[in-house]
């Protein structure tokens, strides 16, 4: 295999394991890409090499920023395009991804949780709605300090223990 096709295989299956994580297609395609660039890119690069919109590539840059996942490379020189790059220790990224996730997925099941847990009746069909939601929230809740647990690690155990957990 070629390093072009590897490079595109890459970034198409990035692209496409993305949707199974949470987020569109593109984003996933624009980190894959900036993940294995060796300088960092401007826009129009990426749009190029992906071949989409400056509004798409703008959108996905600016969401990969907001994740932590990708940083803007200080301007040299007279070019005033930006350039970005990937953090790449995946340690960094790993934290990034849960972070996120858990702030988007995790975060708002508990603040719903919280609000159900107030249910004021007393009929056995309430009575087992209640006992559902305290379980859940109870279950939410030690997953919730495991996450921030597993962000706060430091980097080198995290990947010490990933590894030895794969092998």
């Amino acid at each position: 295999m070629q390093l072009k096709e590897a490079k595109a295989r890459f970034i198409n299956t990035w692209g496409q394991q993305g949707v199974s994580w949470g987020i569109c297609r593109t984003m996933a395609q624009v980190h894959a890409l900036l993940l294995i660039s060796c300088r960092p890119l401007c826009a129009d690069q990426i749009m190029e090499e992906l071949n989409i919109s400056r509004g798409n590539a703008n959108m996905n840059i600016r969401a990969l920023m907001d994740w932590g996942l990708i940083y803007k490379v200080p301007k040299e020189g007279p070019d005033r395009k930006e350039y970005f790059a990937a953090e790449k220790q995946m340690t960094v990224v790993f934290k990034q991804i849960v972070k996120q996730r858990k702030k988007r997925e995790l975060d708002p099941i508990i603040d719903l949780l919280d609000e159900c847990e107030d249910l004021k009746s007393s009929c056995p069909e309430s009575q087992e709605f209640s006992k559902m939601v305290s379980d859940l929230k109870s279950f939410s809740q030690k997953a919730d300090m495991a996450l921030d647990n597993l962000i706060k690690l430091d980097s080198h155990w995290l990947s010490g223990t990933l590894l030895r957990m794969i092998k």
